[in-house]
């Protein structure tokens, strides 16, 4: 079994479910008293939020390759980034270091795969929705994506920021929630991504498939491991 980095605390709720499912995968194919080889660098979220709000990717980059980097030297083998945004300073931390780097769309796309479905909706913080980082990701796949008007991505922003990243998971936004998963399905989506790790606390069930990233990525962030 090869030793897992995990960088986290972007938030940590969702770090916390990466140290579980990890964990959970780990027994359920060693058996016995077996758990992974595994360590978490969790991050000040405050710290990494400012860098996204002054829109300083360079400097969040930075402290991310930082982190990576100590990782390794504290032997880990593979590296897995627990959270979807940050990705977009995912080279950074590619140049950083000499090994694996799990990306967390190239596991969502195989999962989409897995089942059959080849246009995705996606729901999750503005950047992921509007840049492109994470979309040609999953282009790289065959995977189409489907986003939400400009009204629902700016409140799924907000409910992701302002509720879930601080714990609280509203009744009423849930049903937000599920109401953008309804017009994804409109407009052709044959599932939905939860393209940021914290929506898994809040949406558990929709009118569409939902692939939960955090879920996904950590699953095959120990298979990884077990592979080696």
């Amino acid at each position: 079994m090869r030793r897992i980095g995990v960088l986290g605390g972007m938030s940590w709720y969702s770090t916390a479910e990466y140290y579980r499912v990890i964990n959970e995968r780990v027994q359920a194919r060693l058996g016995g008293h077996h758990s992974a080889d595994l360590l978490v660098h969790s991050l000040d979220f405050a710290e990494i939020r400012r860098c996204q709000v002054d829109g300083d990717w360079e400097r969040a980059g930075k402290i991310l390759a930082t982190a990576a980097e100590g990782l390794v030297g504290a032997g880990a083998e593979l590296l897995v980034l627990a959270t979807n945004l940050m990705h977009k300073a995912a080279n950074a931390i590619e140049e950083a270091v000499g090994v694996p780097f799990l990306h967390i769309a190239d596991a969502v796309a195989e999962e989409a795969a897995r089942r059959g479905a080849r246009r995705l909706g996606l729901l999750g913080t503005r950047p992921v929705l509007e840049e492109r980082f994470y979309p040609e990701r999953l282009a790289r796949h065959g995977v189409e994506v489907v986003v939400p008007t400009v009204a629902t991505r700016e409140r799924v922003d907000a409910i992701i920021f302002d509720e879930l990243t601080v714990g609280e998971v509203r009744p009423d936004s849930q049903a937000e929630l599920r109401a953008a998963v309804a017009a994804l399905a409109a407009d052709g989506a044959q599932a939905v991504a939860l393209a940021c790790t914290e929506l898994e606390l809040a949406l558990t069930t929709a009118e569409l498939p939902l692939i939960a990233t955090a879920r996904t990525h950590a699953l095959a962030a120990a298979d990884a491991a077990l592979a080696g």
